[in-house]
């Protein structure tokens, strides 16, 4: 069976998700369309020779709607011969992208895919496009499965506090010492004007006592209804603790991401150097109403198809969704701590819902090659008690 290798990874900053963020006056096909453009330059790209763009995306009505992978395409001044498709996985859109792309390519039906993903929150709010998953009975908002997870975890606010100041910390350190210059393509305006070069989410100030004084964000939500069906559902619990605030919860941001995946025959005749191979991939089911631990079955499952155990594992990046995500994933798993997130994640620089599993392959591998190490694990949970996990390994 053919291999799937990345050749390249890019993203935009991530932009506050709302109207007073740089990205706000930008639409979301833009922002995809812009990064199409920078691979098509960075690769020397053949537009003709690829073929499909698969692009996540979360909240795919209105600026975002219809098949806005074919649509950025066709912005960007690809040849029309690039077809496009747009999916939705929730938070793991845009890893499982790549994840698609990289079965197209070892099924040996394609040789050359674009992946990635595109949400613009501050133009397409999120939960816009309806659907019948939030009249659910086993339903409730996920900021009070995030509760309920750290509840059950034992997980204090101190912890959680802790984690949300070391990810601001970690992402701060990055940008200073350039981790992310490889990877970001800084947007611009229609008379080629930067309209942000960096994450605009990121607060490199904050102390553990600000973040101690945030009053918690899903307490009144979750006493007016939620609470009870949790608590039917986890009748060992007296109550749930409302522990998480925006502080240890992710940004609502705009951004996009793409990854380049294609097969080595491909990669001989476009002259494109692998960086990485993908390794193996897996999807997980998980409990609806707790909804936020499919990250872990989704990694054992990925590692078990790649033949290798947690300790071989260099780096894991796990989106930060709520700050009980990555500690509940490193406590099943065993995982230190200094392995996990190290650049930071989407408690200091947002998650842009549809790109945030594009954006966290560029990082690993980024990482991967800064540290000459070997293997990184990528996993997101998602709504509706899902998780999506890869595994690469560097060239």
């Amino acid at each position: 069976m053919p291999e799937a290798f990345l050749f390249d990874a890019l993203r935009t900053p991530r932009g506050r998700g709302r109207p007073d963020g740089r990205l706000h006056g930008v639409k979301p096909v833009t922002l995809a369309a812009q990064l199409l453009q920078a691979l098509e330059r960075r690769n020397t790209l053949d537009t003709s020779c690829v073929d499909d763009v698969l692009l996540g995306c979360v909240t795919p009505v209105a600026e975002q709607g219809a098949c806005i992978a074919r649509t950025a395409a066709l912005f960007a001044g690809w040849s029309w011969k690039a077809p496009g498709m747009q999916l939705n996985r929730f938070c793991g859109s845009g890893l499982e992208a790549v994840n698609l792309a990289a079965q197209k390519v070892r099924s040996g039906w394609e040789e050359l895919v674009v992946a990635g993903g595109v949400e613009s929150m501050s133009r397409v709010a999120l939960g816009s496009d309806g659907g019948e998953l939030y009249d659910s009975p086993d339903f409730i908002p996920q900021g009070v499965s995030a509760d309920l997870l750290a509840t059950l975890n034992g997980f204090t606010r101190e912890a959680l506090d802790r984690y949300a100041l070391g990810s601001q910390r970690n992402a701060a350190s990055a940008w200073r010492e350039g981790r992310f210059s490889r990877s970001v393509v800084p947007v611009r305006d229609g008379e080629d004007r930067i309209v942000l070069g960096h994450d605009e989410h990121i607060r490199e100030a904050v102390t553990l006592d600000a973040l101690a004084a945030l009053k918690p964000s899903f307490a009144h939500i979750g006493q007016s209804r939620y609470d009870a069906i949790a608590l039917r559902r986890y009748p060992q619990l007296r109550r749930i603790e409302h522990l998480h605030t925006a502080g240890t919860s992710s940004g609502i941001v705009d951004g996009a991401a793409l990854a380049l995946v294609g097969s080595e025959a491909a990669g001989k005749t476009h002259r494109l150097t692998p960086r990485a191979r993908i390794a193996a991939a897996a999807v997980s089911g998980e409990e609806p109403t707790i909804m936020l631990t499919g990250t872990v079955p989704a990694a054992r499952s990925a590692l078990a198809r790649a033949g290798l155990d947690v300790g071989r594992v260099d780096l894991f990046e796990v989106n930060e969704a709520f700050a009980a995500v990555p500690l509940h994933f490193m406590k099943e798993l065993g995982v230190p701590a200094e392995k996990v997130n190290v650049n930071g994640g989407a408690i200091a620089m947002g998650h842009p819902v549809g790109a945030t599993g594009a954006m966290l392959i560029g990082t690993a591998l980024d990482e991967l090659e800064r540290r000459r190490l070997s293997y990184a694990l990528i996993a997101l949970c998602t709504g509706g008690g899902m998780g999506v996990a890869t595994v690469i390994e560097r060239v």
